[in-house]
């Protein structure tokens, strides 16, 4: 694709504008960040939005600006208390560098960044985001390519190739900067990202109520369904592994797992992988996960009952999870565990858990509210 393509498509789009405008004054979205010129809540909604819907975002988003309305009071907060209003959303490590990247602005005197070039050096921050917060906060013009805008692009450019590849990525920023406009770029990309939400859609888009048709390559050649064209699909792993929910005295183990880890800082039972060959030998299973929480979390327990299974998916792996209880016989010395804490099922509200995390304490909670 050459520049003079690129150049009938920016030239159509510019054509279009005043449809564009009327097409978003009658069909735009109604969400609870936006024409909101507060850079801090606009930063806070991109970062939630990433890798999540629109639909799972808006009451975690609401949450989050009453507990942290400002990015003092985010700073200042400790690291368990905002990953405990983030738990459920997933990618904790969005949840970890905002708040780092809310003590560096503290630090440097409580200005939040004005222009791409500054919010780029602040941690979780990429070229999206910086585009986003200084367009529609500051209202300046920066080039924006998302999920949804990714799409509207490659189909207004006819682009058949990878988009997220090297020269895909080049090719789409490009165009980006040039269809941004120096008046009212956080209006136009709204109504482009709203556009790539509710019509130009990942499948079956309704082009005939799209502005844009007319300059669209894609629809012109009748080839929007192949495109963008999709990654490639990574192979499932299957993996079996146990939750072991340790009883002393009514209180229960949980740990703060380690940075590097999956799910790091939020607290967890421990957890152990269970062999293939055992996967159907209850028995042997048992006699396994006793001796597995002997070696790597030096505790010595028995295995009481099974409480529940649970599946969960994490990136390219589709887990099944056994969830036992056992009884605590005997302590060596918790050295293989990090924050290591007995407590209550009431106190596990107070400690952020991997969703699959909480639905264990959820159980074990409702055992103990459940009893006369």
């Amino acid at each position: 694709m050459d520049q003079s393509d690129i150049d009938l498509t920016v030239n159509g789009l510019r054509r279009l504008r005043p449809l564009l405008r009327k097409w978003h004054r009658r069909n735009g979205r109604e969400l609870p960040w936006r024409n909101c010129r507060d850079p801090y809540k606009v930063w806070i909604s991109e970062i939630m939005l990433q890798q999540t819907t629109v639909a799972a975002v808006k009451p975690y988003y609401e949450r989050f600006m009453q507990r942290f309305p400002d990015v003092t009071t985010l700073a200042n907060a400790p690291e368990q208390d905002v990953l405990r209003l983030w738990e459920g959303l997933g990618y904790y490590s969005r949840a970890r560098n905002l708040h780092r990247a809310a003590q560096a602005i503290r630090e440097d005197g409580g200005r939040f960044p004005e222009t791409v070039g500054e919010l780029l050096r602040l941690p979780g921050i990429g070229r999206y985001t910086a585009g986003a917060i200084v367009s529609f906060a500051f209202n300046c013009p920066a080039p924006i390519v998302e999920a949804n805008t990714l799409r509207l692009y490659c189909r207004l450019l006819g682009f058949r190739g990878d988009p997220r590849s090297a020269a895909g990525q080049r090719l789409l920023w490009k165009f980006a900067e040039e269809i941004v406009p120096s008046k009212s770029p956080a209006d136009f990309h709204q109504t482009l990202m709203d556009l790539g939400a509710t019509v130009c859609t990942p499948t079956v888009p309704e082009c005939f109520e799209c502005p844009l048709a007319p300059t669209c390559r894609a629809f012109a050649e009748q080839i929007q369904a192949d495109i963008p064209q999709l990654p490639q699909r990574v192979a499932v792993t299957e993996l079996h592994e146990a939750y072991i929910a340790i009883r002393r005295r009514g209180r229960y183990l949980i740990h703060r797992r380690a940075d590097g880890e999956r799910w790091a800082g939020l607290w967890d039972f421990p957890r152990l992988s269970i062999s293939e060959e055992n996967r159907s030998r209850e028995k042997k299973q048992i006699a396994d996960l006793e001796r597995g929480v002997a070696d790597q979390f030096r505790l010595t327990v028995r295995i009481a009952e099974r409480l529940t299974q649970l599946k969960h998916c994490v990136t390219r792996f589709r887990i099944t999870l056994d969830c036992w209880r056992a009884e605590y016989s005997g302590l060596r010395e918790v050295t293989t565990l990090r924050d290591a804490k007995w407590v209550t099922p009431t106190e596990f509200a107070n400690f952020p858990f991997s969703m699959t995390g909480r639905k264990l304490a959820n159980l074990l909670l409702d055992e103990t509210t459940a009893r006369p």
